[in-house]
């Protein structure tokens, strides 16, 4: 492939001279992309993705798929970038129990608070469209306390970096000066909205998403923000109708692959190879989600069988079962206020569900005792 995908600037910083990279707008050119290339990758992804909307569709509540796949999103995206957190570490979180790695966890849950400010603009006819603007303000609220908070959340950065390598003269991969990252943007803002090119969504979304990580235009959190930003395309395109994918879960499994395909872009001119690895990646990760939707309905509807069969459960048990799949681990205090009622039919609830095994108890001790709905968790965690 002799494409040339972009130009070299001089930037200086720590007092050296590097060679920053400056993407060329998209779409590709000399040679433009032939969408016929991908013809069989691109159905394969969209085929992937209806069997995944069909199937969220066989679930009592879209709401509790939901609220494990944008919690599995958020840990993944993040564990790409080095957090160590785990799904119990974000559950017990929200159950108000203690969490040893704080800092990860808060990491996580800026994720998610950013994931779900964006959804609500795109959704809203009055909020922001996808636009530097919009990513500026996921940015703020992503390092908002977090480890990034010194770095300009939601700003654009105004200094030189790098990726890889302890200098800038050693990177593996320079961006473009701070002065030219606006325009570059503003070039990729223009590519989103222009309704002109004959590129199928699926494909853009892969160009944009490897044309944000050229750009770097943030002091950190550039990952993260890049991957959010495949999940604002895919609602903007309309592509599923619910974040149900967690994509980040593949780009995880093939991180080595991930930054080599991005690398090959701006080194050998090569979009072909990136393009067909995101769209595998995106028929692979519909088809973990779907899986994962089948078994976690199974359980759960083999657990209200069981329940709905106990002529000890009542309705504050079915109750308080219900909301399991968005509430795992809980105190009785917690089932208490979730289910409006006192501590003594709170405790009752709790206790048929966990003499049926369905919960189980955590700590062992006689008071402030803390519950599980173990089977769901590592069903979800693995």
């Amino acid at each position: 492939m002799n494409r040339t995908t972009g130009t070299y600037a001089i930037s200086t910083t720590l007092g050296e001279s590097v060679r920053a990279f400056v993407p060329h707008s998209l779409p590709p050119t000399a040679p433009v992309l032939e969408p016929a290339v991908f013809a069989d990758s691109n159905r394969q992804a969209e085929l992937a993705l209806a069997r995944l909307a069909g199937v969220s569709g066989l679930v009592p509540s879209v709401d509790w798929l939901l609220y494990s796949a944008i919690r599995k999103e958020a840990l993944l995206t993040s564990q790409i970038e080095g957090t160590q957190a785990t799904l119990t570490d974000l559950f017990d979180e929200e159950a108000g129990f203690k969490v040893s790695n704080t800092d990860d966890v808060k990491e996580v849950t800026n994720y998610l608070c950013a994931f779900r400010w964006v959804q609500e603009q795109l959704r809203d006819s009055k909020g922001l469209p996808i636009s530097v603007r919009l990513l500026c303000d996921a940015h703020r609220l992503l390092l908002d306390g977090a480890r990034g908070a010194g770095k300009q959340p939601g700003e654009l950065r105004r200094s030189q970096n790098w990726i890889g390598g302890t200098r800038p003269g050693n990177a593996v991969f320079v961006p473009p000066p701070p002065e030219r990252v606006s325009e570059s943007l503003a070039e990729m803002e223009r590519f989103i909205h222009d309704t002109t090119t004959d590129l199928p969504p699926m494909i853009k979304v892969a160009l944009i998403h490897a044309q944000f990580e050229t750009i770097h235009p943030f002091l950190d959190g550039n990952g993260r923000i890049g991957r959010l930003l495949i999940a604002a395309l895919f609602e903007h395109w309309e592509l599923l109708s619910e974040p149900l994918m967690y994509l980040s879960g593949y780009l995880k499994r093939h991180q080595a692959e991930y930054y080599r395909r991005l690398s090959a872009i701006r080194t050998d001119g090569d979009w072909e190879s990136w393009v067909t690895f995101f769209l595998k990646g995106v028929a692979s990760a519909a088809g973990d989600a779907e899986k994962n939707i089948i078994e976690v309905a199974s359980l759960v509807a083999a657990d209200r069988k069981r329940l709905l069969q106990s002529s000890k459960a009542g309705p504050a048990s079915y109750r308080l079962f219900e909301m399991l799949p968005m509430m795992p681990r809980f105190t009785i205090e917690r089932a208490r206020q979730q289910l409006d009622t006192s501590f003594p039919t709170a405790t009752a609830a709790v206790k048929v569900l966990e003499d049926m095994g369905i919960v189980t108890e955590m700590t062992g001790q006689k008071k402030n005792r803390s519950y599980s709905y173990q089977a769901y968790v590592e069903l979800l965690s693995r």
